[in-house]
């Protein structure tokens, strides 16, 4: 009987499972959770804090999803070492669980740049996880103030979910623009005065120097006091795992289109995992939860005897703010193409008769039709693209691809 471990519980974690159970339905996986929850979906943590939704309907799985797929769970325990040799990994417990493959699915952690100061600051939190999220609910009060270093995806969404429970809400960030990772100036410029609408003040182009307990002294020379400090600077992938067993890691886990890495027998997949990015043509770490799991399924089938592989990943990101919903896929490269109308943008970017990317804000439905045209290098000239930049519809494509596609419909 096999033995597969799987190092992480999250998005991919359940992945990896499921696509183990997809061709053993016999083999013996552990699973070693370093939280103390089943699996559950991270981006709605911000949905907590605003009363949107609760810890049961967070949950990605069923409770009885474990059970069921015959896994064996350690929670509260973390994976501190491989060996590789022996196929034995680790526990921080001293426990030693040996493997015939692994799956190290470890996910990322927030990246604290070294702030002068910050150990006099004594209510500082991350918000990433669940933990952090129930630490910062019990936390707020009615009246605080609260400083968000980092104007990306994790501090927008605290901003959004903290913004009705708090007297007010600053967010800085040494770029110059909301979002800066996915959206360009001027798209950002119009997701920051939503925000701004919405009660959220910005210090952009600015971040903190040093602070004093509850004071932060800030670039421009500006001080500003809060009562809580959220940091939200970025994440690291945790690709010590690997690296220390003599692995290859770049930003992440080096992984080939089959999620293994360079040590025999061990595989990785999520945000720990640095794999090929179609758009781009290159390897990095995409950590979005449909690629988490994605690659974690793909490293179960493989893992469990099966052939798959997963080469068409692309960063994709699907968010709201008060509302206003977002979503981008892709690289922005190549000339771009603009439609805008009662307050919606529509951007797309064109590369050697291709959609290279895409940015919409405020009308996102089919949207999938947009990102299937990037993942299956589809040749704009062959579709209706004038249609496209004003709305998504199974009606760019030819009649007989609508056959193909879509069963018949026409």
């Amino acid at each position: 009987m096999k033995r597969y471990v799987i190092a992480g519980n999250g998005v991919a974690a359940v992945g990896c499972i499921e696509g183990i159970r997809s061709f053993d339905r016999e083999g013996e996986i552990t699973v070693i959770s370093e939280e103390n929850y089943p699996v559950y979906s991270r981006p709605l943590i911000s949905y907590l804090l605003e009363g949107k939704t609760d810890t049961e309907r967070m949950k990605y799985r069923p409770d009885c999803f474990y059970e069921e797929n015959g896994c064996r769970v350690f929670y509260g325990r973390r994976a501190v070492s491989v060996n590789a040799a022996k196929h034995t990994v680790t526990t921080d417990d001293g426990n030693t669980v040996p493997y015939d493959n692994l799956c190290v699915a470890v996910g990322s952690r927030p990246f604290v740049p070294p702030f002068e100061g910050l150990d006099t600051v004594e209510n500082k939190f991350s918000f990433m996880a669940l933990d952090d999220a129930l630490a910062l609910d019990a936390a707020l009060f009615e009246s605080a103030s609260v400083l968000i270093v980092g104007a990306g995806l994790i501090g927008l969404k605290c901003a959004e979910g903290i913004r009705d429970r708090v007297g007010s809400v600053t967010v800085c960030d040494l770029a110059d623009r909301v979002l800066s990772s996915i959206l360009d100036a001027d798209c950002a410029a119009a997701v920051q005065k939503h925000l701004e609408q919405n009660g959220i003040y910005f210090m952009l182009g600015n971040t903190v120097q040093r602070f004093e307990g509850n004071r932060a002294y800030m670039k421009s020379g500006v001080t500003v006091d809060f009562d809580f400090v959220v940091l939200a600077v970025g994440v690291r992938a945790n690709s010590e795992l690997v690296k220390n067993a003599g692995g290859e890691v770049n930003r992440g886990i080096i992984v080939d289109d089959k999620m293994k890495t360079t040590l025999d027998g061990v595989y990785a997949a999520g945000d720990c995992a640095e794999g090929y990015d179609a758009s781009l043509g290159a390897r990095r770490v995409i950590a979005i939860l449909p690629n988490a799991y994605m690659q974690g399924y793909t490293a179960g089938v493989n893992m469990a005897g099966g052939e798959r592989a997963f080469n068409n990943a692309f960063p994709m990101n699907s968010i709201g703010f008060f509302g206003l919903h977002i979503m981008t896929a892709g690289v922005y490269d190549g000339e771009s193409f603009e439609d805008r109308k009662n307050g919606s943008i529509r951007r797309f970017f064109v590369k050697d008769r291709r959609l290279a990317g895409f940015i919409l804000i405020g009308e996102t439905d089919r949207a999938g039709i947009c990102t299937s045209l990037i993942r299956e290098r589809t040749p704009l000239d062959t579709v209706d693209f004038d249609l496209t930049k004003k709305i998504a519809s199974n009606l760019i494509f030819s009649q007989d691809i609508r056959r193909k596609k879509f069963g018949g419909v026409v």
